[in-house]
């Protein structure tokens, strides 16, 4: 067999064979507002599509509709610092930040070269790159350091095929947020490509700031988009954004983003109205994640078998279970114990033991999903006595 994947090994793991055997458990991974009480309010969305049908036209640009990339560039001249932006030249709407992912992978790209992203991630990267035929780097983040990126490994990892550096702030699943410039990131010279999809829930910190904008002389992509924003993942609407210093590479971005077309026009057209009208709705989502934050960090608090830091932005918690057993062994324990987390190596991972929860999950589930988890770690620790 060949082309993608075909070596790979695709079936369920034993942790996805035992979730499938239980039905008694609560989700602490649930990543779908939809299914957590986040319902973008109705009688936006109704007001923003009505006059779609009555003026309803296919008028397809490879950049995005005007009046789409005019809202994106409002919003990030609101941003603490501002990211000042040209919607005609600047930014590229897409169906989603995957999309816009793998158009800038075939824009910087080609087979047989390499990309520097975080070691912990969410399995989209590996993906991405046995797509393009491309090397994942894996640079490692601090956790001494609040998960900071670790310069010196940064530098090292790149050679003369390392096309772009991956920075995901806030990152998933630490909540670490890149709060100023990194000097080694101006030493390399590599475009970057920001992923803060998370911008919007900062935790510990009061504002998340645009990467280019602390560093406006590097070539710089902010990926970003409504799902988590606006918690409107079923609408599929994301965008790139190209800072001053990358447009030399808006031409072939728009050859590329023009071969597709994925941003469907309706969700377009309603855009700057949620834009307009979906602010309230922003601050309420994120008073709910910073509760439960609050709620669960609290819980954890006095239980000697974890550590946990507080994230700077976001809606995970990366947790420290302070036991010699492996994760998929804890993982299954905790299962049986009617909750279920994701281990740590689930987002690359390896060393100690680690488990991550979401504090998307609505109240009391989360509440009561906590108090089994901290019952099932206790038992889990006390047996490693």
């Amino acid at each position: 067999m060949t082309g993608f994947l075909a070596d790979a090994d695709l079936t369920a793991n034993v942790i996805e064979l035992r979730r499938q055997q239980i039905t008694d458990y609560i989700d602490l991974t649930s990543s779908n507002p939809t299914s957590n009480g986040l319902l973008f309010p109705a009688d936006i969305l109704a007001d923003a599509a009505a006059p779609y049908w009555q003026t309803r036209r296919y008028q397809p640009n490879p950049r995005g509709l005007l009046p789409t990339r005019q809202a994106i560039a409002d919003y990030y001249a609101q941003r603490t610092p501002a990211l000042i932006i040209d919607p005609e030249q600047d930014i590229f709407v897409t169906a989603s930040t995957s999309e816009a992912y793998a158009l800038l992978f075939a824009l910087l790209t080609n087979p047989g070269d390499n990309v520097l992203a975080p070691q912990i991630s969410y399995p989209l990267f590996e993906y991405l790159a046995a797509m393009f035929r491309i090397e994942l780097r894996s640079y490692p983040l601090d956790p001494q350091r609040g998960w900071r990126i670790d310069p010196w490994q940064l530098a090292r990892l790149s050679d003369e095929r390392t096309r772009a550096v991956l920075i995901v702030s806030p990152h998933n699943p630490t909540g670490m947020v890149v709060k100023q410039a990194i000097p080694v990131l101006q030493w390399l010279g590599l475009p970057i490509i920001c992923d803060e999809v998370f911008a919007e829930m900062p935790y510990a910190i009061p504002h998340v700031p645009p990467l280019a904008a602390l560093m406006p002389q590097l070539p710089i992509f902010t990926l970003n988009g409504i799902s988590k924003m606006f918690a409107l993942p079923d609408l599929k609407l994301g965008w790139a954004v190209v800072n001053p210093s990358a447009r030399q590479y808006t031409d072939r971005l728009e050859v590329l983003n023009d071969t597709l077309l994925g941003a469907n026009a309706l969700t377009q057209f309603m855009l700057p109205t949620i834009m307009q009208r979906g602010h309230e709705f922003v601050g309420q989502q994120r008073q709910v994640i910073q509760k439960n934050i609050a709620t669960v960090m609290n819980m954890l608090a006095d239980v000697d078998c974890v550590r946990v830091r507080a994230p700077d932005a976001g809606y995970y918690l990366f947790i420290e279970v302070l036991t010699p057993q492996d994760e998929e062994a804890v993982v299954l324990q905790l299962l049986d114990a009617g909750v279920f987390v994701h281990p740590g190596f689930f987002f690359g991972y390896d060393q100690g033991c680690f488990v991550v929860l979401s504090c998307l999950v609505a109240e009391p589930r989360l509440s009561l999903g906590v108090q089994r988890l901290i019952a099932g770690l206790r038992l889990i620790v006390a047996s490693d006595s």
